[in-house]
């Protein structure tokens, strides 16, 4: 580790060893994987950096303090220390050594505790406490390496990672989404390429999904809204290979630089949502992070789902504010012309709310409040491992599968069935591509704002539900519920009791392909739907007032 100069406050070493802390007193760290850590080369480096800038970093562990200053007053926002060569080599590094363990199989997902952080390090120049673009590097070193034709990148830091958009702004291969607080370009970097409508340029056009998030003080119910409306219909039609997570938690409750309201839980159901993307094959690189205690436990609530226990009950789920919502519509209808995906017919050219100078708001997401720091917040709930992740009751020529526990008929199930709601939807739609649409549109808002005891699913022989829908839905669904789900299938389903069981065992689900543009009608039944029922289930909005 390196030690910034005392100028900087919040980048500092115990932000790793906080979190390293807390993974081992959870008992988290135990049931990971250690992956060795190596030195990235000078040729994964260039992958993603200029010959010129890399030549000059290497100077650094030679430089006088004067010289050390000098150089960061060239690039700005950044720090630089003798050792920061080594370690930033380090950071680099051990996100390729994921990406290896991942793409190999050796785990099935992970998350690499890195710094520097690295989504604003550009081409050639560090930015942002950032000296080598570690995602973006890992990036092109799995298209490199493994031939991955598709990665998504999500980044849910609080800050735009400029670094990443600009290294893949003309690359249709790569989609980058990614939101952070922007207030109208009065928050860092105050980049006009950080709003809304920056989507990509020439072949990439479309493949650069911005949220600006214009207030402070966004909360669970805006961070959901976003995943379920903008980037997962986005994704599954994108059909990823490989999903790298710019996992900066700055963006969680606390935090001095995100000033957000969005509690460390929340976490859980973000990375959950994306685990059965790309057959699982996740990586999340720390970015960053500031409050020691919400640092901490995010990091806990990310990698025990990526472990593949149980998500929390979404906690303190409100509507999204009109800002929120603003901001989803815009983004929406900038990427309408470039996805097949269920986007709104309405256009609109730039923001309704515009913040003139010097003015102040009131409104949820803008409200002052005390310093970040001072905020209080409820430890996150306990995740408890169940001792049986699933359990049958099976005819007795259908073999149990492998990690379920048997029960026969005559058992008492009744402590299984005990709830105190139960989701219900049920979906019309022609095709798999109307099919996600409403899960994404529908189903999933529902369920969170509902906040169900037990999810029933039932599939019927005729219901044209393909074996990897039917697996992707399954695992979505135990988003809810602490992932209690009874699952009833018809015995002339009995082939699908093996994919089933898997999915409630926690294994991705199989990629649905590349999706087509859903049938007319099932969007417009989607939509009327949505504009029903969005009066009394807040999380159905995709407009602003």
């Amino acid at each position: 580790m390196f030690s910034c100069s005392p100028a900087c406050k919040i980048e500092v070493p115990e932000r790793l060893t906080v979190s390293h802390e807390a993974l081992v007193r959870t008992g988290l760290a135990d049931r990971c994987v250690s992956v060795p850590v190596r030195e990235a080369t000078d040729a994964e480096i260039l992958l993603a950096h200029s010959e010129e800038y890399l030549e000059a970093v290497k100077k650094t562990p030679y430089m006088s303090l004067e010289d050390l200053m000098e150089l960061t007053r060239q690039y700005g926002d950044v720090y630089f220390h003798p050792n920061i060569y080594h370690c930033a080599k380090l950071a680099a590094g051990a996100a390729l050594q994921l990406v290896d363990s991942v793409m190999t199989g050796k785990v099935r997902n992970g998350m690499a505790l890195v710094r520097p952080p690295g989504h604003h390090s550009m081409r050639s120049a560090a930015n942002g406490f950032c000296v080598f673009n570690n995602v973006a590097i890992a990036a092109r070193y799995a298209k490199q390496k493994y031939g991955v034709r598709r990665v998504l990148i999500v980044d849910w830091d609080i800050h735009h990672g400029q670094g990443v958009q600009y290294c893949f702004e003309d690359d249709p291969s790569v989609l980058y989404f990614s939101w952070h607080r922007y207030e109208h370009q009065k928050f860092w970097p105050h980049l006009r390429n950080s709003d809304y409508d920056i989507v990509g340029k020439e072949k990439g056009a479309g493949f650069n999904i911005n949220v600006p998030w214009n207030k402070v003080g966004m909360e669970n119910g805006d961070y959901l809204s976003v995943f379920c409306h903008v980037l997962l219909p986005v994704a599954y039609e994108f059909c990823p290979d490989l999903v790298l997570v710019c996992a900066g938690f700055d963006s969680a409750i606390g935090d001095p630089e995100g000033e957000m309201c969005a509690t460390p839980d929340v976490f859980a159901h973000l990375t959950h949502l994306l685990m059965n993307l790309a057959g699982g094959k996740l990586c999340a690189v720390l970015e960053g992070g500031y409050n020691l205690t919400s640092l901490a436990q995010s990091v806990c609530q990310t990698v025990q789902t990526l472990l593949g226990d149980p998500v929390p009950r979404p906690a303190s789920l409100n509507s999204p504010c009109i800002s929120a919502l603003e901001s989803l519509q815009c983004v929406r209808s900038a990427h309408k012309a470039y996805w097949s995906s269920d986007l709104p017919t309405s256009t609109i050219s730039t923001k309704r709310i515009k913040l003139r100078e010097g003015e102040e708001t009131t409104e949820k997401g803008g409200e002052e409040e005390k310093d970040a720091e001072e905020k209080v917040w409820p430890e996150p709930p306990k995740r408890v491992t169940p001792p049986v992740c699933a359990a049958l009751v099976l005819p007795d020529d259908v073999a149990c599968p492998e990690g379920c526990e048997r029960f026969s008929f005559s058992e008492d199930l009744d402590p299984l069935l005990l709830f105190w709601g139960v989701l219900f939807f049920k979906c019309g739609c022609s095709d798999t591509s109307g099919f996600v649409q409403a899960v994404f549109g529908l189903l999933l808002p529902l369920g969170y704002e509902y906040d169900p005891s037990l999810v029933v699913l039932v599939r019927m022989p005729d219901s044209g539900v393909s074996d990897s829908l039917w697996q992707q839905l399954t695992g979505l669904l135990q988003s809810f519920a602490l992932g209690h789900t009874l699952v009833l299938l018809q015995e002339e389903e009995k082939a699908l009791v093996g994919l089933t069981a898997s999915s409630l065992l926690g294994n991705p689900a199989p990629s649905l392909k590349q999706l087509q543009a859903p049938l007319t009608e099932d969007v417009e039944a989607i939509e009327r739907l949505r504009h029903r029922l969005q009066a009394d289930w807040k999380l159905l909005q995709t407009t602003g007032e």
